[in-house]
């Protein structure tokens, strides 16, 4: 019998509701095409958790993909504290079924003898990265597919610090759930051991928000913000928290305030993408506001509008972002004085200009795999260290170390307090940024993502990364590759002289060049998403502001040039 029939016939059981069971056997009566991609693998419970798109089937997120990760988490649980009563906390965003499969998840873990603390309706996912040390629970679990279709659903897993699980929970914890069948769930709720939360952990929330993202900067009163939650979750705290820090001038778009799992005014609800911001510009542009934000659904990636030296608003990368507010919280560490044992942080695909800082200050650098769960096991590997803050392209920060992932909430304030702050000097954010470029060298980032869906599409994601490595290119806008590091094997080459060296750093797919010129080019399949993507970093010197327009007109054509070359254009 056809593998995937067969899977497909095995929930045609009574364990399986009976809705279930009828799709089932209409996929299998009619639609081939459609059955296949539904059963033809599990959804993988990755490094981090699982996302995909919901549905019936073994590769799609349902109640009971959902609920065999939660009771081979329950497992480890039990395994790991023996000894424990064991308490986890769960939010989810506003994605459809997010709270029902919320419920489910809650209701595997008491089955098991777990105490859970579940949100009453949708929280942030810092927030919930926070509950997990207020509460002193052993895990956290939050339904999200961040900034994904409205077809998707996923389900992340937190530590007890806090942060993401990280080797080896990730693996033990992925054992334990592949030894398991369907029919080892425990979904026979004890409700007496779920308990609903809500207004204590977001009073302790929001103040810790405040108290790490406020400087008391000048010029509140006169500083005008624009915010959209693009219909997720952070409509829950942002705007509280900025009503706290003393922001008065704040333009809530409300036709994006209602969480709304279609995401109906936006293409997509990604801040990284510039549409998605379109409608909170206008706004700005209607009613001289000096600032936009906009947050994805669970409120850890945001995306920053500002007046250019034009006096247009325009949108600020992750990159340039992460610059700015890192070299903010430097600056006031500078002045409290530095200890000594401080560092920032980012990620091998993001810019190369916070190396630079890092180094003008006299701080600790450290770089990290895509993804805040190895910036979040930083903290946790290095208790004597301090962490300042840091980030990635992707439109993720993390201000100090309350909270454990990436943070749009407090981020977000802090983007606001640098602002305010340059503009009571005379200066702006964008300007600011400049002049970050001429102390620290002008970096300028690009990023292109490609989807590939479905089976096809993952075997033309996979040899598109063997190619990247099995012809590498020699030069790049002219100038020679001269390191290629493999982080498969952990290996850099220098290929110019054949010199190697070991990246102390867990293995991963991706692959960079970097030229004599200092230009780098990364590739990646995305850990998310049916996408592969392409980082590229420019960079040269800016001697004055002044030649800003000029220099950033050369990287913008070294760019396109690097584009064309690799065929990415």
């Amino acid at each position: 019998m056809d593998p995937i029939l067969k899977t497909a016939q095995s929930w045609l059981t009574d364990f399986f509701d009976a809705d279930v069971q009828a799709e089932v056997q209409k996929l299998i009566d009619t639609d081939t095409e459609e059955l296949k991609d539904r059963f033809y693998k599990n959804m993988e419970f990755g490094t981090g958790g699982m996302r995909g798109m919901m549905g019936v089937g073994t590769n799609r997120i349902n109640k009971y993909t959902l609920g065999k990760s939660t009771q081979g988490l329950s497992n480890y649980l039990k395994e790991s504290y023996p000894d424990e009563a064991i308490q986890v906390v769960i939010a989810y965003d506003c994605r459809h079924n997010s709270d029902t499969l919320a419920r489910t998840v809650a209701e595997v873990f008491s089955a098991n003898g777990i105490k859970v603390h579940l949100f009453s309706e949708l929280r942030t996912t810092p927030e919930l990265s926070f509950a997990v040390r207020h509460l002193k629970c052993h895990a956290g679990i939050v339904l999200t597919a961040s900034h994904n279709p409205p077809e998707y659903n996923g389900y992340k897993v937190y530590w007890t610090d806090g942060g993401q699980i990280v080797p080896p929970q990730d693996g033990a914890i992925i054992a334990e759930i592949n030894a398991l069948s369907f029919e080892d769930i425990k979904f026979d709720a004890n409700e007496d051991l779920i308990e609903l939360i809500d207004k204590e952990v977001d009073e302790a929330f929001i103040t810790a928000s405040v108290a790490n993202g406020n400087f008391n900067a000048s010029g509140k009163d006169d500083f005008k913000i624009v915010f959209t939650s693009l219909h997720g979750t952070s409509i829950t705290a942002i705007p509280e928290v900025l009503k706290r820090a003393g922001y008065s001038n704040v333009t809530i778009i409300e036709e994006q305030a209602k969480p709304d799992g279609a995401f109906p005014t936006v293409v997509s609800p990604n801040p990284e993408e510039p549409e998605a911001l379109s409608m909170a510009i206008a706004k700005a542009e209607e009613i001289g506001a000096d600032m936009v934000v906009g947050t994805d659904p669970d409120s850890d990636r945001l995306g920053i509008a500002v007046r250019n030296l034009d006096g247009k608003m325009e949108i600020v990368n992750g990159n340039q972002a992460m610059v700015l507010m890192t070299k903010f919280l430097l600056e006031k560490q500078k002045e409290k004085g530095f200890k000594g044992n401080e560092f920032i942080a980012t990620t091998i695909v993001s810019t190369p200009m916070m190396e630079a800082m890092a180094k003008e200050y006299g701080v600790e650098f450290k770089t990290a795999l895509t993804g805040f769960k190895w910036i979040g096991k930083m903290i946790k590997d290095f208790p004597q260290s301090t962490f300042i803050g840091g980030g990635e392209e992707s439109f993720g920060y993390m201000v100090g170390d309350f909270v454990r992932d990436k943070d749009a909430v407090t981020s977000t304030l802090l983007a606001c307090e640098i602002a305010t702050q340059a503009k009571a000097n005379g200066s702006s954010f964008y300007k600011e940024l400049i002049n970050c470029y001429v102390d620290y060298g002008f970096y300028k980032e690009h990023l292109v993502s490609l989807t590939k869906k479905g089976i096809s599409g993952a075997e033309e994601i996979k040899q598109m990364l063997i190619d990247f490595k099995e012809k590498p290119v020699a030069t790049v806008a002219g100038s020679k590759v001269k390191w290629i590091e493999d982080y498969n094997t952990s290996i850099a080459k220098n290929v110019i002289t054949g010199e190697e060296r070991t990246m102390d750093i867990p293995k991963s797919n991706v692959l960079i060049y970097e030229t004599e010129d200092g230009t780098r080019v990364a590739a990646r399949p995305s850990g998310t998403e049916p996408k592969v993507k392409f980082y590229i970093s420019t960079n040269t010197t800016l001697d004055t502001a002044e030649n800003f327009k000029k220099v950033n007109a050369a990287l913008d054509a070294k760019i396109a040039t690097i584009l064309s070359e690799l065929q990415l254009s």
